[in-house]
């Protein structure tokens, strides 16, 4: 399987985890001001500090900056982010989501996505939480957590400031039933990982929520390739089920842009997509 070195050690484990309460919700965005703040608005008004989003086809944006996957410069990090870009217009998201949590005490938010800009041309990558408006109402997918949640901390294997799941409070209105805060670490497949945690907690079916990160280029289950190792991918849909023979399947869709600007969208070949630097996602028992 590929792999990619990262400048720290590697923790010996596929993912971190912490159970959570949890509850589905659809979350109507206020438009003409930063969309961290309306995210924070949103899931304060239901009770919650943290939890993930799915960005719906049409949501809209305007100002906005982002980035994209790169190559690093130096030997710090294993791959990095491009120059900012900002352009001008509306820019409509066709697919993304989008992990909400605190950094450095404060909310913050992870988003990646694809979109089309206002001159047509289709792109995607990494939304910058304190450069981008929403331009009109909207209204989300979310999950809010209760008893745990994502939290930006200093990783030593990547280098990098990155949400981790951890505990909190318990706090917001009644869960919906039995969720778990996640996230994949390099150099583990995505699949295998979701599959093993299932199968060692009895967790026969489980959806996936949110689902944001990056792996090492990536495999389709219908042959497709993308061979450029840094990404940023979002998950559009997700599950882990029994399959033929029983045994546990994870069935993960995605959208990514690679650091040549190449974009793709399909399912995930089990076994062949191992995570570059984290995949944060929430996870259902059902």
């Amino acid at each position: 399987m590929r792999r990619v070195r990262q400048p720290g050690p590697a923790s010996g484990h596929a993912l971190q985890a912490v159970p959570a309460a949890g509850r589905r919700l659809r979350l109507t965005l206020a438009p003409g001001r930063l969309l961290l703040d309306s995210l924070r608005e949103a899931f304060a008004a239901e009770g919650f500090a943290s939890g993930v989003v799915r960005l719906p086809a049409g949501m809209t944006l305007s100002p906005f900056a982002y980035v994209m996957p790169a190559l690093s410069a130096t030997p710090d990090h294993a791959a990095f982010y491009s120059e900012t870009f900002a352009p001008p217009g509306e820019s409509v998201i066709e697919t993304g989501a989008l992990t909400f949590g605190a950094r450095d005490g404060a909310p913050f938010f992870h988003g990646h996505a694809l979109w089309r800009e206002a001159d047509g041309r289709r792109t995607g990558g990494h939304i910058l939480p304190d450069r981008t408006v929403l331009a009109q109402a909207v209204t989300v997918e979310a999950v809010g957590l209760s008893g745990a949640g994502f939290v930006a901390r200093q990783d030593p294997e990547t280098n990098f400031k990155l949400f981790v799941p951890e505990a909190g409070p318990q706090d917001g209105p009644a869960p919906d039933g039995p969720f778990h805060v996640l996230r994949l670490l390099p150099n583990h497949d995505a699949c295998t990982a979701l599959e093993e945690f299932c199968a060692a907690r009895g967790i026969a079916r489980a959806a996936l929520h949110g689902g944001v990160g990056s792996t090492i280029g990536a495999r389709f289950d219908d042959g497709g390739t993308i061979e450029p190792f840094a990404t940023e991918i979002a998950i559009t849909a997700g599950g882990v089920a029994p399959g033929p023979d029983g045994a546990l399947q994870a069935d993960i869709a995605i959208a990514l842009v690679d650091y040549t600007g190449g974009l793709a969208e399909g399912r995930l070949r089990r076994g062949d997509n191992p995570v570059l630097m984290t995949f944060e996602l929430v996870l259902e028992a059902l």
